[in-house]
């Protein structure tokens, strides 16, 4: 039975004192506002409420939690049954938020921005005016870090329900494929094949792990440039590939998989050489990335196992990270297994903990063929992976 949204709330602020303690943070405090149109990616981890005010969510390392919102949005963050205490104002935020700061002294404050860091990164420069306004006159001002560092431990340390639901959304995923599979066939346009999926997303009442037009990804053959752009009307053909890029999003919880077909050609059998080949290289730097991937690995590194692995085999460099992590959006921050590239900043210098569900993805091109492009979803155990989704060790072809 999933676990309620208000327990899995409780269970993700008690999660967060004890990761302020471990860092030596004694204040995490989240600001946010009119949060239909800013919405901070933390929310979620706070219970997941709307605030039509500027809002404050304070947990100390101590484990008090206090919530400070608008009157009219208290009621629904108290019936979260999440916070020791929610403090609803009227004309201004500042003279509460100000009042529990001092009440808590703390010596560092996290606070929700980040350089690297999206999904730690949702503070807007009003409100860090407004803050720095609020504090004025004290030393609090001088004590605000980045959460970055809390928040990626918070958010990549999945609870078991929080596994079960990845779990879940991955299967759906795996159905959906299931499906497409059965109904696909040479002359099948890609908006087509788009409509199967989405046709059964509807069906199962799920949603999209990423913009709906742009989820699933389908590539038919080699005159696709492979990126995000959604399906056109180019048409699966023999001879070629089909690549799809998809997942769902199930109980708020997201997958991200990718699959591949090879559409048999007249007297074939089996896939071409090239494609096996391609096939055989990129499973092989996967293989040695998910061997890399354990507990106190850093994330360049486990990306270079991998990276290393597919251009010794002579194959392009991938101009992408091998892994991501994975859990209430597909791309949900926190350690990279990536390459320690500028546009990637700190993301792939941290360390990878038991619990982080990552992806594993890699690609290539097969000329005048089409697309190779494998992703699965991994969790980190105390000594290794395991594969949340089935792996897809053997290229699906269609006759």
């Amino acid at each position: 039975m999933p676990v309620p949204p208000q327990d899995l709330a409780q269970e993700k602020l008690a999660q967060a004192a004890g990761i302020l303690g471990e860092q030596g943070v004694d204040l995490w405090l989240t600001l946010v506002r009119e949060t239909s149109l800013t919405r901070d990616p933390c929310l979620d981890l706070l219970g997941g409420t709307y605030c039509a005010w500027q809002g404050a969510f304070l947990v100390s390392r101590t484990g008090e939690r206090i919530a400070i919102v608008g009157r009219f949005d208290a009621p629904a963050v108290r019936a979260l049954d999440a916070w020791d205490d929610v403090i609803g104002y009227d004309e201004s935020i500042r003279p509460d938020l100000r009042a529990a700061i001092e009440r808590l002294d703390p010596a560092s404050i996290a606070l929700n921005w980040s350089e690297s860091d999206p999904a730690a990164d949702g503070l807007t420069h009003g409100l860090w005016l407004v803050l720095q306004a609020t504090l004025e006159g004290t030393p609090y001002a001088e004590r605000l870090v980045s959460s970055e560092h809390v928040v990626n431990a918070l958010r990549g340390r999945k609870s078991p329900a929080e596994v079960e639901r990845v779990r879940a959304a991955v299967a759906e995923t795996e159905e959906i494929f299931e499906a497409v599979t059965r109904a696909l066939a040479p002359g099948l346009s890609e908006l087509e094949i788009a409509e199967l999926m989405h046709a059964e997303v509807e069906r199962r009442g799920l949603g999209y792990s990423w913009d709906r037009d742009h989820c699933p990804a389908v590539n038919a053959g080699p005159e696709k440039e492979v990126g995000h752009a959604g399906p056109s009307g180019l048409r699966t053909r023999r001879g070629e590939l089909l690549h799809v890029d998809f997942g769902v999003s199930k109980d708020e919880y997201c997958s991200d998989l990718q699959r591949v077909w090879y559409l048999l050609d007249e007297g074939e059998s089996e896939a071409p050489p090239d494609v096996r080949a391609a096939w055989d290289a990129l499973w092989a730097a996967m293989d040695a990335g998910a061997t890399a991937l354990r507990p106190g690995a850093v994330g360049w590194e486990v990306d270079a196992a991998a990276r290393r692995t597919l251009t010794d085999a002579g194959f392009p460099e991938p101009m992408y990270a091998l892994g991501h992590q994975l859990g209430r959006t597909a791309h949900a921050g926190g350690t990279l297994l990536g390459p320690r590239w500028d546009r990637y900043e700190s993301a792939p210098l941290g360390r990878v903990e038991a619990g982080n569900v990552f992806t594993l993805e890699y690609g290539t091109a097969v000329p005048g063929r089409g697309y190779v492009g494998l992703e699965e979803d991994v969790l980190v155990t105390d000594d290794g992976v395991e594969w949340l989704s089935t792996p897809q060790r053997d290229l699906w072809r269609v006759e």
